[in-house]
Parts: structure tokens; sequence; C-alpha cells
């Protein structure tokens, strides 16, 4: 693996650090924080015209044709900016383009990957359920039943962010009752204008300026056509979506903790108690130092993982590893954030208590840590545990 960016990754870098410094300034992602559910559309557009939303669909269709790697050189810079941007930007991509381009038919990427490339269609993905998220398979009851030329779905599904203002849902639903659940799910692309479709905003703790939501499902017909992949092959076809997403939701991690490093690194500077910058005591040292390892060792997992994906290698298990690791910078970061602004960083007017709030999101999304941890121990041939 070659840790050197190439000149088109570092000119990729560039745009996106660039565009972040004189957009999404510490003002602006206040005001979204605070006022937004979703970034505003002029916000949006500024972003497709970049590029960002073509960075990895294939040149044939109207992107970039790049891979993973490259759509983290971009993600980076937008998460260390604003988390919530960059989970909101990052839905399309994650759960339109990848899995179309990887399921679709011709006719299916003819239709959604072109306006997915210019930024002209959101998506959201529907898989977790009121009962469960980490347990799908356990938890999962929304069903899809063939009616004639269509399917029709029946169930909710919970905590699913940006269906609220999505155009198209990527839905996992049950197609076949009678069979071990991994064998009877199917993948479906929903018109989440459809009739039927019913979607409520969540309030939360962070992240705010990316809404969660619940969506129900009452006799939602579904064109067959709309079917993406095999039918009852769903789980294993969305396997190639949970991966990549594990990635993703670590370099939202890496950007709470790298913000959150810069914000107590500046105030370790300029804070003086005893006559001294606080930064020369030691104490403070060392918790920007655990911090700037934590940071290091997160971006090198990660990279590698999405090093690995646009190899065609196998990174679960590294992706897994990822996301825990990046967890726990961004923890870190704003536990010992918190305790070098001391009484400053519980009052709003300073950003550590958002970083505090929004890094929560990602210790139990997409999966928990310690169904990782689990996941991670059994890779290395010891039994499954709960």
């Amino acid at each position: 693996m070659d840790f050197m960016l190439t000149e088109e990754q570092k000119m990729l870098r560039d745009t996106f650090r660039e565009f972040s410094q004189k957009e999404l300034t510490k003002e602006y992602v206040r005001w979204l924080d605070e006022n937004c559910d979703f970034p505003p559309e002029d916000m949006v557009r500024k972003i497709a015209d970049l590029g960002f939303f073509g960075i990895s669909i294939p040149e044939e269709y109207g992107g970039a044709g790049a891979g993973m790697f490259d759509l983290c050189v971009a993600l980076e810079e937008l998460a260390t900016a604003s988390v919530a941007m960059a989970i909101s930007m990052g839905l399309t991509p994650a759960f339109g383009g990848r899995p179309v381009a990887e399921l679709g038919t011709e006719e299916q990427k003819r239709e959604h990957l072109p306006k997915i490339a210019e930024g002209k269609e959101k998506w959201c993905m529907a898989l977790t359920e009121p009962a469960g998220g980490t347990d799908i398979l356990g938890a999962i009851a929304t069903t899809a039943a063939r009616d004639g030329d269509a399917y029709v779905v029946n169930g909710s599904k919970m905590f699913i962010s940006g269906a609220h203002v999505a155009d198209w849902i990527l839905l996992i639903a049950i197609t076949d009752k009678e069979v071990k659940r991994s064998k009877g799910l199917s993948v479906f692309i929903v018109d989440a204008r459809s009739p039927g479709v019913t979607i409520n905003l969540i309030d939360k703790v962070g992240i705010h300026a990316c809404g969660t939501t619940e969506i129900f499902f009452e006799d939602v017909r579904v064109p067959a056509a709309d079917l993406l992949g095999s039918e009852n092959m769903g789980w294993y076809h969305i396997l190639g979506t949970l991966n990549p997403e594990r990635i993703g939701t670590s370099m939202l991690s890496l950007g709470i903790a790298k913000a959150a490093f810069d914000d107590a690194l500046q105030y370790a500077k300029d804070r003086t108690a005893f006559g001294k910058p606080i930064g020369q005591f030691q104490i403070i040292q060392h918790y920007l130092a655990d911090i700037a390892i934590e940071i290091e060792n997160a971006r090198n997992l990660i990279y590698k993982c999405a090093w690995l994906c646009d190899a065609g290698e196998r990174y679960d298990v590294e992706a897994t590893m990822a996301k825990i690791v990046a967890c726990r910078a961004s923890e870190k970061a704003a536990l010992h954030g918190m305790e070098i602004f001391g009484g400053y960083g519980f009052t709003m007017e300073y950003d550590m208590q958002r970083y505090f709030r929004d890094y929560k999101q990602m210790m139990f999304s997409p999966i928990s840590d310690e169904m990782s941890m689990n996941y991670i121990a059994q890779s290395y041939g010891l039994p499954k545990s709960y």
C-alpha cells in the first residue's frame, strides 16, 4: 500500500479543504446545528458542483469513475468541518450510487446513476426496524408480497437518516417468510413519495443537521421492475453496502476527532493558568498526545480499508476494526476536549459540546461497538457470542 496521495487525489483533497474552510465556517456549522434537519439546497448544489456525488459513479454514467479511497479523501474534509454535512452528503453515494452500480439492471443504472452523479437525487437506506438494528435478521418484520406486476410493502423502519428529504429509499424487506431469514430478503428501490409511505422526524441529541426518521409503509405498491438484484438474495446483496458504510461511518468519527483535537489544541495554546499556557502542563500535553495517537491510528486503518475495497480484497473485519478505532478516537477527543476546556466546554458558546453530543451516534451506528468486537473475535475462530 502506497501512503502517498496521487496528484489527482491531492487536488481533490485541496478542493474540498478549501471549500470547507470557505463555506463550512464555524459560524455556519453552528447555524446548521441549531436550525436545520438537513443542509439547505443551495449548499447541496455547491457540493454537487464540486463533483462529490459523482466521485465513485462509473464514467459511462457521468461520474469520475474513482473508488472508495477518493471518496474518503473528500469525505474527510467535509467531516472535519461538519459531521452533519458529511453524513448528509454521504447518504446518496452510499445507499444510491454504490448499490445501483453494483446490483442494478442497465435500465436502473441509466435512470438513476447520471442523476446521482449530478446531485439531482437524494437517497436513504431503510434497514433498521423498531425491534432492532444490529440483530436485523431477527428483528426485521417488514414484508414485500408479490401482487401481479408489483410488490406490496407493509411494515416500519426506525432510525433512518435523511428519509425526510429523500427521493428514493433503498428498502430491505422479507419476500419469503418460509425460509431461513438470510435467504428470504430482497432489496427494492422505493419512490419516497409513494402513496402509503409516512415519514416522521425523531428528536435526537446530536447531529441535528442530518435528521433521523421513522418510516411507515402501509400497502405501498412497488413496481416489480424496482427490485434491485435477485429476489430473496437481499441479505447477500446488502453486504456490499454495509461494509463500505462502516468505512464511511469511521470517517465521520475521524472528522469529529480531528475537529475536537484542533479546538482543544488551540485552546491549550491560548488559555493561561498560574502564569503559563495550560498547554505547558504535562497532563494537558498527555491528553492531546493521546488524541493525536488515536487519530493517526484511525486514519491509517480507514484508508487501508478503502484501499482494500478498491482492490477487490476482503475487508469486512478491518472495516469493523476501523469503526471501533475511529469511535474511540472521537470519544477520547470529545471527553478530553471537554476536560481541557473546563467549564467553557460545557457551554453552548463553544463547539466542544457539539462534538460531545455528535460522537455518540457512531458508537452504536451502524453496528454497536460491542457487537463489532464479537464479529472480530469470531473472525479468529471463536464461537458466536451475544
